[in-house]
Order: C-alpha cells, then sequence, then structure tokens
C-alpha cells in the first residue's frame, strides 16, 4: 500500500534529478529557463538565506507570487530548509492574504512590492510576520531583497548537499510536514490542509505511474500552484526530470500559443477552463503536440469532452477525481471513456477507496454510499483546527482492506455508488459549498464581504447550476435601508446592486464575485433562528446544485 520513495523530503526530487539531468530544461516562464542543476543551485541559496534569517524547524513560509521561477525556488527552498510552505493563490485580495498569514502565523512572506504595498495598506501584514522578501526591488525599507536572500543574509553558505544536510533544521523526513494548502470550508474562512513529504511524494509517483511520465515530457502548468492539482505539475514533472513551463495566461488563446511554441505534451484543466479552450483556436501543431490532457476539480460534460477528444485526436484524456485532504482518489482508464462516460474510474495507484454506508459497512454494488479514502496520499488534518479535522479525518472503516486499524481516513461526504465491476460514479454532493470556475468557495465568506460594504442586513449566499462556470453564485439578500424599494442607491445612482457588486469586485477575487443579486424583504430561518440556507436556496427558480464537503480539485 505505501510505497518505496525515491527520496525522503519534496526538494529531494529536485535534487536527484540534477543528479540525473543536470542540463536537462527544469522550468521556465517568459524569457527565463533554468535546467535542473540551475534549479537545484538556486533551492540552495534560498534554503541558506532562509536559515540565516533565523527560520526555526516547521516555520511557516508564505508565497504570494504569480507562477515565476522565484515562485517555485522559495516553495522548495523553504522545504529544504526545514520549513513549511504556504503558497496563496495570487488572485487572492488582501482579505483573504491576512486570514491565511494570521491563520498559520507565517513566519517569512516572499511576494513583490506591488502586493506587499497592497497588504500594508489594508493593514493585512499581521505582527507576527518577521520578513518580508521582494522578489523585484531592493530599495524598501524594512524588507529584504531576493538578491540578498540567495546571498545568505549577507553570510555564506555551502551549497553542496552536505553542506545543506547540516543546515536543515528537518529531522522528520517524509513524515514532516511540508506545505499547507488553503481551501475553502463550508462554514466559514479558509482551512489550511497539512500535507506531509510522503503525502506530497506519494502523489507524485502515484499520478506519475498512470499518466506514464517521463524526462521526455513538457508540462504547461496554467493552474495556481496554491491548488494541489497545481502543484502537482511540478511534483509530477521533476519526479521524472521532466520540464515545466509556467504561465499566467491572460487570454484562453495564450495557452494554445504556449503549447505550440513548447511543444508541450500534458496539460491539466479544470472543466470551466476547458469550455474556454475549447472555443480558442488551436494550430495543427498545437493541437498535435499534446500526448494526454487532464480534468479535476468537476465533472466534465460528455459534448465538452468529445469536443477536446476531436480536437486532440492523439491525446488520451484523463478524468480524475479527488480532495485536496487526500490529494486525488481515483481516474478513468482513457481507453474505457467511451464504453463508461459517466464513471469516475477506479482507486489511484496507492489508495484504496471504499463506498461506505451511514453505520460504516460496505456498500453493495450500485447501493450509494459515502466515498471514504484510505492511504497514504491521506493529509494530516487541518491546521489549528482539530474540531473539524475530527469530523473529516476519522479512523478507516472496518470494511478496509489495505488500511492498517486505527489508520486516519478522509471521509469526503460525497456520495457515489460503485457497479459490480468495480467502478465508480459520483451521485452528489452533501454540503452549501459552491463550486464555481474550478474553485469551492465558502458561502460565508462571500457573505462577510457582502456584510462589509454596509448596504445588506441580511444575506445568504448559494449557487445553482450553470454551463460555463460549474455553478454561478447568487446572493439573496435584505437590504440595509429596510425595504427592497429604498434601498440605497449607488453612487452614480445606478441602483443598489451596481453598488455591492462594485464593492464586492473590489473586495474579493473574480471567481468568488455574485453573479446576481435577489432583493427580498426578508430571508426564511430555521427553528434556531438561523438563515435556512436550503429554503432560500430552494426559492431560486433554478435549483442549485450542492458541492462536496471534501475539497475536490
Amino acid at each position: 500500500m505505501t510505497p518505496d520513495l525515491p527520496v525522503d523530503t519534496l526538494d529531494g526530487l529536485v535534487r536527484a534529478s540534477a543528479r540525473h539531468h543536470a542540463g536537462r530544461p527544469a522550468v521556465s516562464e517568459r524569457r527565463r529557463a533554468l535546467t535542473y542543476g540551475e534549479l537545484d543551485a538556486l533551492i540552495d541559496e534560498v534554503a541558506a538565506g532562509l536559515l540565516a534569517l533565523g527560520l526555526p524547524a516547521g516555520a511557516r513560509v508564505g508565497v504570494y507570487l504569480p507562477k515565476q521561477i522565484e515562485t517555485v525556488a522559495a516553495l522548495f527552498g523553504a522545504a529544504r530548509a526545514g520549513g513549511v510552505f504556504v503558497p496563496l493563490n495570487p488572485v487572492l485580495k488582501a482579505r483573504q492574504v491576512a486570514h491565511i498569514l494570521a491563520d498559520c502565523t507565517v513566519h517569512v512572506l516572499v511576494t513583490s512590492r506591488q502586493r506587499w504595498e497592497g497588504l500594508r495598506a489594508a493593514d493585512a501584514l499581521p505582527a507576527t510576520l518577521a520578513h518580508v522578501v521582494l522578489v523585484d526591488h531592493d530599495d524598501v525599507p524594512g524588507t529584504l531583497a531576493w538578491a540578498d536572500l540567495r546571498r545568505g543574509g549577507g553570510q555564506t553558505f555551502p551549497s553542496t548537499a552536505e553542506g545543506m544536510v547540516s543546515l536543515s533544521a528537518s529531522t522528520d523526513g517524509a513524515d514532516g510536514v511540508a506545505a499547507i494548502l488553503y481551501t475553502s470550508g463550508s462554514t466559514g474562512r479558509p482551512k489550511g490542509v497539512v500535507l506531509s513529504h510522503r503525502n506530497l511524494l506519494t502523489g507524485a509517483l502515484s499520478v506519475a505511474t498512470y499518466l506514464g511520465n517521463t524526462a521526455a515530457d513538457r508540462l504547461l502548468a496554467v493552474l495556481p500552484l496554491s491548488f494541489d492539482y497545481g502543484l502537482s505539475q511540478l511534483t509530477t514533472a521533476f519526479l521524472v526530470g521532466a520540464e515545466v513551463v509556467l504561465l499566467d495566461y491572460l487570454l484562453a488563446a495564450d495557452v494554445p500559443r504556449a503549447v505550440e511554441r513548447h511543444r508541450i505534451t500534458g496539460l491539466a484543466g479544470v472543466p470551466p477552463l476547458w469550455t474556454q479552450l475549447a472555443d480558442a483556436p488551436w494550430s495543427e501543431a498545437a493541437r498535435n503536440s499534446l500526448r494526454y490532457f487532464t480534468n479535476s476539480g468537476g465533472r466534465m460534460p460528455r459534448p465538452l469532452l468529445d469536443r477536446l477528444r476531436a480536437l486532440f485526436p492523439g491525446a488520451r484524456p484523463f478524468l480524475m477525481y479527488g480532495l485536496t485532504e487526500a490529494f486525488r482518489s481515483t481516474y478513468l482508464d482513457p481507453a474505457l471513456v467511451d464504453t463508461r462516460p459517466e464513471s469516475i474510474g477506479k482507486a489511484i495507484p496507492f489508495a484504496e477507496v471504499l463506498v461506505v454506508r451511514a453505520d460504516g459497512s460496505e456498500a453493495a454494488p450500485d447501493e450509494p454510499g459515502e466515498l471514504v479514502h484510505t492511504g497514504p496520499l491521506v493529509a494530516q488534518g487541518y491546521w489549528g483546527d482539530p474540531e473539524r479535522t475530527a469530523q473529516r479525518f476519522r479512523p478507516a472503516p472496518a470494511c478496509a482492506r489495505l488500511a492498517a486499524p486505527g489508520e486516519p481516513a478522509v471521509w469526503s461526504g460525497d456520495t457515489v455508488r460503485r457497479d459490480a465491476d468495480g467502478f465508480l460514479y459520483f451521485v452528489g454532493r452533501l454540503d452549501e459549498m459552491i463550486k464555481t470556475s474550478g474553485y469551492r468557495v465558502s458561502p460565508t465568506e462571500v457573505e462577510e464581504a457582502l456584510y462589509a460594504s454596509g448596504l445588506v442586513r441580511e444575506a445568504a449566499a448559494y449557487g445553482i447550476a450553470d454551463d460555463r462556470l460549474g455553478q454561478a453564485i447568487v446572493v439573496a439578500a435584505v437590504p440595509a435601508a429596510g425595504d427592497v424599494v429604498a434601498a440605497v442607491p449607488s453612487d452614480d445612482g445606478s441602483g443598489p446592486t451596481d453598488a455591492l457588486l462594485g464593492y464586492c469586485r473590489r473586495e474579493l477575487p473574480a471567481y468568488m464575485v455574485p453573479q446576481q443579486v435577489i432583493w427580498r424583504d426578508d430571508l426564511p430561518r430555521n427553528a434556531n433562528g438561523k438563515l435556512d440556507r436550503v429554503a432560500i436556496a430552494a426559492g431560486h427558480p433554478a435549483a442549485p446544485a450542492p458541492t462536496s464537503a471534501g475539497d475536490p480539485e
């Protein structure tokens, strides 16, 4: 069940590939590129610099940057220094970043001057933050320049493997904490999923196994590195010595151009992105470049899959199901896409996926039950949140065949069924999470922004089915002015809806901004006096599609 890992820590993937493929390209973005030997040396420098700053073992290193070489070096440099990296989605605004920095007590933040100034202006830099490293400036008081960090804060450190071992504060090896990935919770702000080196290394090995990755592959990283699905593009490539091309695209058409220019062989996406890419212009060279494409983060509609298969005739489609708490759970063999197009497949290598009744017994064939994931991919829990950890990470059920007694499992909250041949089918999701544009959005986090606007007295956010977004965010709100007619207009006189949405656009990432506001005189409540989300959503003309209690990619 537990594989033999090629290295003990995540940064060791780069070290190992540097030994075997020192001159091969490792990572590139825009007009910059590094070989594995160069990337390994840069990671050494960053790790030494972090240790020179007094980084304690297990201290958190936040990285708030777009996809660029410094981002990769900071993440893996933190791991090499014995720290824990915390990648922050670059689309997050000050409100969300401040929560993450404070929640896991980030010790060092690596970011850009523009982002740092935005956080400082919003008073979003917690007092517990000891150091800020700016990758693009060296003249800002109170911060450290990237070049100075690489120089070890003015001190000289050995860059050999032996020297770095003596500098590293990590003694836990594969079982030590490597990363905290933040994902929205169903009842509040984002929660940090704690991942060990073993979790991430096993995930890389599992995915590379069924995708058949080799050093000849070139992967285009278009998803945020703060997602486990996006981060996986790095770890999977580095495991086998493949090349990763980092791309922050502005238009969907940027992706086909990058595929052609870099002769990309592997491309990962979520359904909303694939919808855009299916409509983008693809050259013949780009269409024939891909060896495979993967989907996670939501079910891919069959018409969209058919369009992509026609667009990429030589590429194998890998349809996957996963959740951040266990990385990835299932995939469907591309050879079975035509015969089982509705299936989410079977368990990935090194995972056991069970379908369990409410009493913990195993469900019969075609009987709906909860998906439970066991094995070495199961995360260590939620950072600083034992209550929610106890709810989601519980002992494996007695019907588990490969899990040791008492071994923790992820109880996903997703309902699935397994047919007589062992293939799994998604049935439904149990909680109120909104899945939009490939993101999981907490209704409470949207509502916090609505209340902060001062324009609403009560509000409830929920999702409705949307062909383009997966789900669209809708808000039912009672205006602060009293009745709907007397609601406070916006400054330009265009009405309360424009005022409220304008505030949301300033304070929230684009994917969190509601698509529709429905003004009401009051909102229904349950017996405890709380807003009744089910009744509120049921009052919408289009029934909402609930989402998962875990964190599906």
